[in-house]
């Protein structure tokens, strides 16, 4: 594959199998270069997130871009290959897959509960599968679906510039929105659910993707200025609340990214975290050290294998965090990013079966124990392929969009969740991006303390890669992994 220019569009000219094709260069999620990424077969992959279009066609196969790309004409004459656009697509960098809409006389009702990734692509789905029936989308938020992945790198965000879909768009395609509705009972046997407000609705098919939240369960948990970042409402309140404020960070996953923004902002900040390292359960010790080397270099102060037993305030305002090491940490605001608490409650009384932690148990079709009900997102225990189908939970945002294969089985079109999770976070402006595999027992480093490849082992083999500066190799590897092709300690 190569990048073309035609006068200043970018296209991506791809041969496959002796057949040239071009389709937009621009990835439909964040615009990377996709001559910069992982070509396989008839499969383009992003460099930088994963997403995955057809070469041929410009169809979208691999999320988290949520838009396929333009595809343009492609001729052989003389030897030599011409690529010419319809004027119109030079506007569009992406294009929507083709979508139906509802059909008078299907009295057939999908009910997706939870206004995230995984109700929206399902949803999306169902229309693209030319489905005719109803579809209802239930929301306790009061905004439209919104990439919730932006929250926690710019916090000063608007609403309006990361919501997914415009409200014309779910009206053109027959897709009702429910916002500020929160369920609080589901009747499996009556197939309805009760809502907040009293209204009771029934359904055909129902899917489950309602989340989970976050929580600190200690004293003085209810003082002003303890902030969860769950809504673009919140991150702007953190981002005003913080400036110029000591501010102390609960947790040391994606709440990292929180403490990273905030270095030119607040005034100090400390993080408290309950391992020996940031990141450790998914990156591992020796990465995770490194994540926390780019940020001590910058001011920020590290309490780690500890955690908060107390919060002190003064005037209904925290003022102290205590530590079970005995530490006393001053503190204007405290940012809590850890607890993943299942939204799982209104559930209680079904048959709906649950693990210890309250996650709703799916099987490889994202079925649900009783029929006719689903579940996706972070909610979901789910068989990881990659994992030899153990039962996992991974709330990252790509796998809840691909976990649309709930929508595909509604339809009785069977279809395993096969995909592999890959996810970002981003540091003092770089990016770490990680394809996932469990059970690693060695780590195989390519770089130095600035670290540029990473490859996790298992039993000699590769299950997982991490890289940073190092595109497109997680692409790459994810891709290889995917094919169920397996890299050699040697070739690591």
């Amino acid at each position: 594959m190569m990048e073309v220019d035609i006068g200043r569009h970018s296209v991506l000219l791809t041969r496959c199998d002796g057949k040239y094709s071009a389709i937009s260069n621009q990835c439909s999620h964040y615009g990377a270069p996709l001559s910069k990424g992982v070509i396989s077969g008839h499969k383009v992959r992003c460099p930088w997130h994963g997403s995955c279009f057809n070469a041929l066609t410009g169809d979208l196969e691999e999320f988290p871009g949520i838009d396929s790309l333009p595809c343009h004409k492609v001729k052989i004459q003389n030897s030599k290959v011409y690529v010419s656009i319809n004027k119109k697509d030079i506007r569009h960098q992406k294009r929507l897959q083709r979508m139906g809409a509802a059909v008078p006389g299907v009295n057939h009702t999908v009910l997706l509960l939870g206004g995230g990734a995984a109700s929206l692509i399902c949803a999306e789905t169902l229309r693209q599968e030319n489905f005719g029936g109803r579809i209802i989308m239930a929301s306790r938020d009061d905004l439209l679906p919104y990439d919730k992945t932006r929250l926690s790198k710019v916090m000063n965000v608007l609403s309006d510039t990361i919501v997914l879909r415009r409200m014309e768009f779910f009206h053109q395609y027959d897709i009702e929105v429910w916002l500020r509705k929160e369920a609080v009972s589901v009747d499996t046997e009556k197939k309805t659910v009760t809502f907040d407000d009293g209204l009771v609705q029934s359904y055909d098919q129902l899917l489950l993707s309602t989340g989970c939240a976050k929580g600190l369960d200690v004293p003085g948990r209810k003082l002003d200025n303890i902030k969860m970042l769950e809504t673009p409402e919140d991150a702007r309140q953190i981002h005003a609340a913080s400036l110029g404020c000591n501010i102390v960070l609960v947790g040391t996953s994606f709440v990292m990214e929180v403490a990273s923004y905030m270095i030119d902002k607040a005034s100090s900040i400390t993080v408290v975290g309950s391992s020996d390292m940031p990141y450790q359960n998914t990156l591992g010790l020796e990465v995770g050290k490194i994540t926390m080397m780019m940020l001590l270099e910058k001011g920020v102060r590290f309490y780690m294998n500890d955690h908060v037993i107390e919060i002190k305030g003064v005037n209904g305002k925290v003022k102290e965090i205590v530590l079970k090491s005995g530490h006393v940490i001053p503190a204007d605001v405290l940012i809590v990013g850890i607890g993943s608490i299942p939204n799982s409650e209104f559930l209680q009384g079904t048959k709906i079966q649950k693990n210890s932690k309250n996650y709703v148990v799916v099987d490889k079709y994202m079925r649900t124990n009783v029929p006719d009900v689903f579940c996706a997102g972070d909610l979901a225990s789910f068989p990881l392929a990659l994992a030899k189908n153990q039962l996992v939970n991974i709330g990252h945002w790509q796998m809840a969009q691909v976990q649309r294969i709930a929508a595909l089985n509604m339809l009785k079109k069977t279809t395993e969740l096969t995909s592999v999770p890959y996810y970002w976070t981003i540091l003092q402006g770089r990016t770490i991006r990680y394809a996932y595999g469990e059970g690693y027992t060695e780590i195989v480093m390519k770089g130095n303390y600035e670290f540029e490849e990473r490859k996790f082992l298992a039993n000699d083999e590769v299950i997982a890669a991490v890289g940073l500066d190092y595109d497109p190799v997680v692409s790459a590897v994810a891709e290889r992994l995917l094919s169920g092709k397996v890299i050699t300690k040697k070739e690591a």
